[in-house]
C-alpha cells in the first residue's frame, strides 16, 4: 500500500536527511527534504505536507522558531522534533499547537514510523 501523504524532513545534517528519506520511502511515503527551516518555509510544499519532521537545533532559524512561524501563518502541520541534545524539550510559543513528539538522536526507527502512522491516521 502506497502512502501518498508528503512527509517533509528539515535537518541541517545531510546524513540524517538521507537516512530518514530512505527509511520513509521504504515505507511508501512521499518525502521532501530541506537543509534549513527557511528552505522549507519558502518551498511550495507547505500546504501539501501532512507531517513535518524537524531538527530542533539548526543554524539560522531553529525548528521551534519555524514551528512558531508556521502557526503565525495559520499553517498547522503535525510536527515531530528530533534532536541530538539532551535535556528537557524546549517550549513552543503560547497559543502554538504542541508538537506531536520529541525524539532524541539516535532514535528507534520503528517508534518514529509508528508515530507518523498515528499522526496520519488522526488527520485522515
Amino acid at each position: 500500500m502506497s502512502n501518498t501523504a508528503i512527509i517533509s524532513i528539515i535537518d541541517d545534517d545531510e546524513s540524517v536527511r538521507v537516512a530518514l528519506d530512505g527509511l520513509l520511502r521504504s515505507h511508501g511515503y512521499r518525502v521532501e527534504t530541506y537543509a534549513s527551516a527557511l528552505d522549507f518555509l519558502s518551498s511550495c510544499e507547505l500546504e501539501n505536507t501532512a507531517c513535518l519532521i524537524s531538527d530542533i537545533q539548526m543554524p539560522g532559524m531553529t525548528g521551534i522558531q519555524m514551528h512558531d512561524q508556521l502557526s503565525t501563518l495559520d499553517i498547522h502541520i503535525p510536527t515531530i522534533f528530533i534532536t541530538g541534545y539532551p535535556g528537557v524539550p524546549p517550549r513552543v510559543s503560547a497559543g502554538t499547537p504542541k508538537p506531536v513528539a520529541f525524539f532524541r538522536k539516535p532514535f528507534d526507527c520503528a517508534e518514529l514510523i509508528a508515530c507518523i502512522e498515528s499522526v496520519l491516521a488522526r488527520s485522515a
